[in-house]
């Protein structure tokens, strides 16, 4: 059994980092997968809703940017994929399905029904960096363009951020959040210059034009 753990966010200037860890079942439809930069966000919207309803277990982990500004982004990012994959190990009873609406940077997924971890589970992570898990961890370049299970988990996390980023549009809508994300395109630089920093600023991060 396999859980792909993938992160979303680490680039952007402004909001949380998410990471997503998720364990699918055999006959899952694979074809349906792709990394998730390379889907639309409608495609990458109805591939969500494939992946939490037939995934044998997911969860969506967060770090935010006071975190992020704390101990840095690798470790932030790390810390959000610990978090994601901690949900996995939640009982039953706490199980929480995908919000109606983002509005709080909170684990959340569906864990495992079995109580502990199940036997012979392993976790690949895409990049160089592995978080501390209690599971045999391998780190594997490009994996969320090569491995099923990271693919879905880097579809969890950008979808998870993004909605986010457009709850945080509403709260600040000087800083376009809704367009480019957090990301440090050209116009957002503009308006952190032009505004000043944004209430979920990442103050680590230089912003320059």
């Amino acid at each position: 059994m396999l859980c792909g753990i993938d992160e979303a966010g680490r680039g952007p200037l402004a909001g949380p980092v998410c990471a997503a860890a998720v364990v699918l079942p055999a006959d899952f439809p694979v074809k349906l997968l792709n990394d998730s930069k390379k889907l639309k966000p409608k495609q990458r919207e109805e591939v969500r809703g494939v992946i939490i309803e037939k995934a044998i277990a997911w969860g969506v982990g967060w770090a935010t940017h006071i975190e992020i500004d704390s101990i840095n982004i690798l470790q932030a990012s790390l810390l959000a994929m610990r978090r994601a994959f901690e949900y996995l190990l939640t009982p039953k009873g706490e199980a929480r399905q995908w919000p109606a609406r983002l509005e709080k940077e909170i684990a959340f997924g569906l864990p495992f029904y079995q109580s502990g971890i199940p036997a012979g589970l392993e976790a690949v992570v895409d990049g160089i960096h592995a978080p501390e898990l209690p599971i045999p961890c391998r780190t594997l370049v490009k994996a969320d363009a090569t491995v099923h299970e990271v693919m879905a988990a880097s579809i969890l996390a950008k979808t998870a951020r993004d909605q986010i980023m457009v709850y945080y549009n509403k709260l600040y809508p000087q800083y376009g959040y809704e367009g480019h994300k957090g990301y440090p395109t050209a116009k957002h630089r503009k308006l952190v210059l032009e505004f000043g920093p944004s209430p979920i600023q990442r103050k680590s991060f230089r912003v320059r034009l």
